[in-house]
């Protein structure tokens, strides 16, 4: 295969991929989406995940059919980037793409709640371990960091769930190969220091002659000063020598000269003997130790191989974890004959750290999950108009929904106390866009009305549609819009101010309100962001305008905001600053 047939590699990133890693193993790296080596030869992350996305998961990547479903996806993703355990771990994470299959889904799901137990299980002393082993494997790297923590993981005894297949692991063979890794020095052929006390003594030797080598001139004035007369020469250089480094007696005297010219050329033909022969001495020892340690290498090779790879799975099951685990994510119901998407006391991941964050319980589609007894989704309708208060949610819901269908998809738990979930081929989400004139119509049409066409099943979530046109030509390419995802027999949400103006609704779309209530003590308007299902909601004005009247501390400015309180109703905004300020009373 030729790198060029992979999504996003031309001839100029083929040219450096093939220069830096060679083609066998750049088409390696990306079958296995290893991340690391794509970046190592020169690409940027951002350029690598999007190549690893579409050569992991091309098939299902068309899921994502507008720019605003692919921000969620990324957003999702850097959500539980947030929570790797190890670069490589996020790595796995970034490159995560919807899965082909119902099969596929359930089987990641399955791993992902497995981890997730028993994370949860593991004491707070087990997990900071856990975490600690991990921490040194993204310091060290390599083959021989990952043996580390896989011998560190099982002395925390921990050997259920995810962490299983570190139990069957040989541990005295894993050990043997620990040390064959680190004394092979990492290139996997020069020992390394402390792999053998020998070697490592030769080696010192050897360093020692070299610097009394260096500094000749230095040895002959120390050993003069000891000798008399010149018969004591020799021995005052031999004792000079063993002094200083410790070699052998008999090894000292054997390197002595015969025949000198001068003290200086005795002690260079010496020094010049032993150096030499201890240099053979630690090739040959070096040579030795390595053949041991290969073998005791290639005899671990393959619970090395086994530890590398459970190191590497656990981290990213462990990731993935504790993601589910910060936001409570429970694990989705499919549905295979059915359309439907049915959440009970769904949260929004973006802003799941606010305290005062209201679960919204919704459905569209026919769902089976009882939601909410006071104000059940009726099941059946597939398409929804939602209406409402402005900074009522509603686009908080629409991105609500689709995370929840993505992270489904992905195989993934989902942010909600309950969910049925049909699976789809695309998810047409369209964010409100400030934008007004004909070229961005236009191109939000050819992004949501192509994918409703090609597939009944298909998700849209639009909101707020007119905001990119007139209101009298929005209403009506709206209502054809709504009428086409009836008829493509799709499910769909669409948020509007435009209610009254679509109707006559088709029977198979029904219209839900989110109601403001009113005004609190500080004058923060209240909402329940709870739809109310086949209701309109109202926006509700006079609670805006009533705050900017409680608000208005300049004359002239109050009157204006008065006369706009008159057109509004003044009755109304009355009552509610009344109802705001006066509650206690």
């Amino acid at each position: 295969m030729r790198l060029e047939e992979y999504w996003g590699i031309g001839p100029k990133t083929s040219e450096l991929l093939s220069e830096e890693l060679g083609v066998e193993r750049a088409i390696e790296a990306i079958e296995s989406a290893d991340t690391r080596a794509l970046t190592t030869a020169g690409l940027s992350r951002g350029r690598a995940t999007r190549i690893l996305r579409r050569a992991t998961g091309a098939e299902s990547m068309d899921l994502l059919a507008t720019r605003d479903t692919r921000d969620v996806y990324k957003e999702l993703l850097d959500l539980a980037e947030e929570y790797a355990v190890t670069e490589g771990a996020a790595d796995s994470i970034r490159v995560l793409t919807p899965l082909p299959t119902r099969e596929a889904m359930d089987e990641r799901l399955d791993d992902v709640l497995e981890a997730r137990d028993t994370w949860a299980d593991l004491s707070e002393d087990d997990q900071r371990a856990v975490l600690d082993a991990f921490d040194a494997y993204d310091a060290a790297g390599g083959e021989l960091a990952a043996v580390d923590v896989a011998l560190a993981l099982r002395d925390t005894g921990i050997e259920r769930g995810v962490f299983e297949p570190l139990a069957t692991i040989d541990r005295e063979s894993l050990s043997a190969g620990r040390a064959a890794l680190a004394g092979l020095a990492g290139d996997g052929e020069s020992v390394g220091e402390g792999a053998d006390e020998e070697l490592d003594r030769l080696r010192d030797q050897l360093g020692q002659i070299e610097d009394l080598a260096a500094a000749s001139m230095e040895v002959v004035e120390a050993v003069q000063d000891g000798a008399r007369r010149p018969d004591e020469f020799q021995d005052a250089l031999f004792r000079h020598v063993t002094g200083e480094t410790g070699i052998d007696a008999a090894r000292v005297r054997d390197a002595m000269p015969r025949e000198a010219t001068d003290a200086r050329d005795f002690v260079d033909v010496a020094l010049r003997e032993l150096r030499s022969g201890l240099r053979s001495d630690v090739q040959e020892r070096e040579q030795a130790v390595a053949d041991r340690l290969e073998d005791d290498l290639a005899d671990a090779r393959e619970d090395i191989d086994a530890a590398v790879e459970a190191v590497d799975d656990i981290a990213f099951s462990v990731s993935l974890a504790r993601f589910a685990i910060a936001f409570d994510l429970t694990r989705p119901t499919f549905v295979e004959d059915r359309k439907t998407i049915a959440v009970k006391r769904a949260r929004n991941l973006t802003i799941a750290d606010m305290e005062s964050v209201q679960p919204i319980t919704y459905a569209i589609g026919d769902h089976t999950l009882e939601l909410d007894r006071a104000n059940q989704p009726p099941s059946g309708d597939r398409v929804a108009v939602l209406t409402g208060a402005n900074s009522g949610g509603k686009t908080t819901l629409l991105e609500t929904l689709c995370q929840v269908q993505l992270l489904a998809q992905m195989g993934l738990p989902v942010p909600a106390e309950a969910a049925e979930v049909g699976v789809v081929d695309t998810v047409v989400f369209h964010r409100r866009h400030a934008s007004f004139n004909a070229g961005v119509l236009e191109s939000t049409l050819r992004s949501v009305v192509p994918p409703l066409t090609e597939s009944d099943r298909t998700l849209m979530l639009v909101d707020e549609f007119e905001a990119i046109t007139e209101p009298g030509s929005a209403a009506d390419l709206l209502h054809g819009l709504v009428t086409l995802t009836v008829d493509r027999d799709a499910l769909g949400v669409f948020v509007t101010h435009l209610a009254d103006d679509l109707e006559p609704l088709p029977t198979e779309a029904r219209v839900d309100g989110i109601f403001a209530e009113g005004l609190n003590q500080d004058l923060d308007l209240q909402v329940d962001y709870q739809p109310r299902f086949g209701t309109v909601g109202k926006s509700t004005p006079e609670f805006i305008v009533s705050r900017l009247v409680a608000n208005a501390n300049d004359p002239v400015e109050r009157n204006g905001f008065e006369t706009l309180a008159t057109a509004v109703g003044e009755e109304a905004v009355q009552r509610t600053l009344s109802d705001a300020l006066w509650t206690d009373e």
